[in-house]
């Protein structure tokens, strides 16, 4: 069955192979701020096979015109919006930098919220269609390493925690994605060992997740599991480590 699917952040390194993945017959609405990687990304998925790409430049920094993006992307029905992007900030800028701060917030929570919140009204009308949203398991407990990329993701974790509820009576999945570490040029920087994932392997779960509609997917499923030991330590203790 030939499907209509929005990919926010379609050029991110998990975004693009899950398009490869699902490129043979469907349509594709592309939204990011690279136009050359947008342009590299429509001429892939055409090859694919690929029924139809529509490309749309637009920065997730500007809150603004959102809305006008929405009804752009939304020019008709549509059965999957995956929301790929987000930014790894510096975790020392962030505590002594504001602007930076604020910056962080806008792309990684407000501009989120404000386009999950546009999104599900659009699908609330179609009755029908998935929202999955690539979150971090870094989100489910506030470390010293990654506070402010953890307190957003746990930010978003929430609020479609919230939207779950919301369109269940609607007939609209809504899933949250929770990636470990992931091999992308965003992590190119941080040392690399057995826990790290590929894209490739991400953007299947993802698909698997969507397929199945499953609430929350810990991608690869290990880490369900180490997140569950990390959440179980007691406060008293977790402050002393130095994860």
């Amino acid at each position: 069955m030939n499907q209509t699917i929005v990919v926010f952040g379609a050029t991110s390194a998990i975004a693009k192979e899950y398009c490869r993945l699902k490129a043979q017959q469907n349509h594709f609405v592309l939204i990011a701020r690279d136009q050359g990687a947008l342009d590299d990304l429509t001429k892939d998925l055409i090859a694919r096979q690929a029924q139809g790409v529509r490309a749309l430049k637009y920065d997730f920094e500007n809150v603004t015109d959102l809305g006008s993006l929405i009804n752009e992307a939304f020019s008709g029905p549509v059965d999957v919006a995956l929301f790929a992007y987000g930014t790894l900030p510096d975790e020392n800028k962030c505590r002594s930098d504001a602007t930076y701060l604020e910056r962080f917030h806008r792309v990684n929570i407000t501009s989120s919220t404000m386009l999950l919140t546009l999104v599900a009204e659009k699908m609330k009308k179609q009755k029908n269609g998935s929202i999955a949203f690539i979150t971090s398991v870094a989100g489910d407990r506030g470390k010293i390493s990654n506070y402010h990329y953890g307190s957003a993701k746990s930010a978003i974790s929430t609020f479609l925690q919230g939207l779950r509820q919301d369109l269940f009576k609607d007939g609209i999945h809504v899933a949250d994605i929770k990636p470990g570490f992931v091999d992308t040029p965003m992590t190119v920087n941080l040392k690399k060992g057995i826990l790290w994932a590929s894209p490739i392997s991400i953007a299947r779960g993802i698909d698997r997740a969507i397929q199945s509609r499953k609430n929350v997917s810990y991608l690869p499923f290990f880490w369900r599991y180490i997140m569950l030991i990390i959440r179980m330590i007691p406060e008293t203790i977790f402050k002393r480590m130095k994860l």
